[in-house]
């Protein structure tokens, strides 16, 4: 069973493990090689407004999962979303019980209106996860990031909260 919980800096080694999986680094904006001294600075300077959990699955961290509340006053009602699950535990269900809840904290505890985040278009995975969840591709970002040797393209993708009125749309 997966067990979600706010991350804490004890766990700190295990987090650098899941980023340490290929696909983990690969898929975000980390790098290889990261430290466990650089997690533990991390979660020690983690803001109070930011959101930051893991999934564990027989005592091992297993995933992990961001929602970070913007900063600026015109745009409180936004947060941003990350997420990584190691390598081996992809397509087994922690990438769903992480949105799940990071979703449920977001809709019902933190006046959040848009979630906001950006996957790389080649990974279906992500992408169709994040659909299922009512997010949707709002442009392509051609060139987004350097993954390998190679620039690619990333989504743009976003979701209301569900019992929000429709919120109009301009530009359109």
């Amino acid at each position: 069973m997966i067990f979600i919980r706010r991350a804490e800096p004890a766990d700190a080694a295990q987090i650098q493990r899941v980023y340490a999986s290929t696909n983990a680094f690969s898929n975000t904006l980390q790098l290889p090689h990261p430290t466990v001294e650089m997690w533990q600075q991390r979660l020690t300077q983690l803001n109070p407004d930011d959101t930051f959990l893991i999934a564990v699955y027989d005592g091992v961290v297993v995933g992990t999962a961001g929602l970070h509340v913007e900063k600026k006053l015109r745009r409180r009602h936004v947060a941003s979303l990350g997420m990584a699950v190691a390598d081996s535990f992809t397509g087994r269900g922690v990438g769903t019980a992480l949105l799940a809840e990071l979703l449920s904290l977001a809709d019902n505890w933190l006046n959040v209106l848009r979630i906001e985040l950006i996957v790389y278009s080649d990974n279906a995975a992500a992408v169709h996860l994040y659909n299922k969840f009512g997010f949707e591709i709002e442009g392509t970002m051609h060139a987004h990031s350097l993954r390998n040797g190679v620039f690619v393209d990333a989504y743009s993708m976003a979701r209301f909260h569900p019992k929000q009125p429709q919120i109009p749309r301009t530009g359109r």
